[in-house]
């Protein structure tokens, strides 16, 4: 047996002095626990009993403060009035999305608005929702496949066969996250279709561009382009493959791209600019099943396809960016540049290794 002291305070006199007596433990009469409750089975059971009040008050904040947070999520928004029309406007990926929402947007400043799609069918119906929303657009849709060079080449020989000026050439379209797929010409999917198809596409389309100045060229990127850098030794992800990483890989590259070629182009009147869009709820996660419920769980907190657009449309119409290039912007104004997309160097040498995947020689 193992006694010990404890003091008892009788509790209908709580000011009688306390007086201590002595009992066994080992005596189950003197206490008997409960025979279904442990002590971890208490904490367990505050633990959820906390985070059950914590998303409790997490749920009312959000309903309180939704009006700010969508403020604050939707971003910046392209103040510019500016006219389009008689100009020209290419956009890639048009059918849906923030580059849908940038074609609605172009159309109704006057533009003409080619919008290069995959997906025909898809583009058609993207373009009678806007003559729908807008009867005057002037919108047409084109068939491009940025996943095959001959697809990108046939389209660019079309174009510039019934197109007398372009002014502006937005390239949007994109791919994300999509598991390891090879292009038309063996490339991986998030180096063909977002870098190289639109590399080889801008380079076809450069000197109708140039005739047509002053130009400008809006290169759609992203925040993505921090994580990210150019395998030079392994471009292609034939040694490992990681979605996430192609993608950021790829999005650096339209990064150093813009810089490269807004170089190149000085004197021209063509002026080359990034941008990011934004976190945009949008189907270009739909590779990616985690991706889409969480984008689905936290909507509240991304950008619908209308906001992500404004950094595109503010790029291609800004009066005051008529001379601004090699730029990157998000929010409508200039953004944060990661060491890795400011390389000369790296840029330089994508470049080339470009023009020579793609078999052109642009100097």
């Amino acid at each position: 047996m193992i006694p010990f002291e404890l003091q008892v305070c009788p509790p209908s006199h709580p000011y009688v002095p306390c007086a201590p007596f002595c009992f066994d433990i080992s005596c189950s009469a003197a206490y008997t626990p409960h025979p279904h409750l442990s002590g971890r089975d208490i904490l367990v059971d505050m633990f959820v009993l906390l985070i059950i009040l914590g998303l409790g008050v997490v749920t009312l904040l959000v309903i309180l403060f939704a009006p700010h947070i969508r403020r604050y999520a939707a971003g910046a928004v392209c103040r510019s009035t500016a006219r389009l029309d008689g100009k020209t406007v290419l956009i890639t990926g048009a059918n849906s999305g923030i580059g849908k929402e940038t074609a609605l947007d172009l159309a109704m400043r006057g533009a003409r608005v080619i919008m290069a799609c995959r997906d025909v069918e898809k583009g058609e119906e993207a373009a009678a929702s806007i003559r729908v929303a807008y009867p005057e657009a002037k919108v047409e849709v084109r068939e491009l496949d940025l996943a095959d060079t001959c697809s990108i080449r046939a389209f660019a020989q079309k174009l510039l066969r019934e197109v007398n000026h372009l002014h502006i050439l937005i390239n949007n379209a994109g791919v994300m996250m999509c598991p390891y797929t090879k292009t038309m010409d063996g490339f991986e999917m998030h180096i063909g279709v977002n870098h190289l198809g639109h590399f080889l596409l801008t380079y076809l389309l450069i000197g109708l561009l140039r005739r047509s100045a002053p130009a400008r060229i809006v290169v759609v990127s992203s925040l993505a382009h921090n994580f990210g850098w150019i395998r030079f030794h392994d471009l292609h992800s034939q040694g490992s493959y990681n979605s996430g990483l192609a993608y950021c890989q790829s999005k650096l590259a339209n990064v150093l791209f813009a810089r490269e070629l807004a170089h190149r182009l000085k004197g021209t009147g063509v002026t080359v600019n990034s941008v990011h869009p934004g976190t945009v709820n949008s189907d270009l996660t739909r590779h990616s099943t985690l991706m889409m419920i969480l984008f689905t769980v936290f909507s509240m907190f991304l950008k619908t396809p209308q906001e992500g657009a404004q950094t595109s449309i503010y790029c291609a119409v800004a009066e005051e960016l008529h001379s601004v290039s090699g730029k990157h912007f998000s929010d409508c104004t200039p953004a944060f540049v990661a060491p890795q997309g400011r390389s000369k160097e790296t840029a330089s040498k994508l470049w080339d290794v470009s023009c020579e995947l793609l078999g052109i020689d642009w100097d």
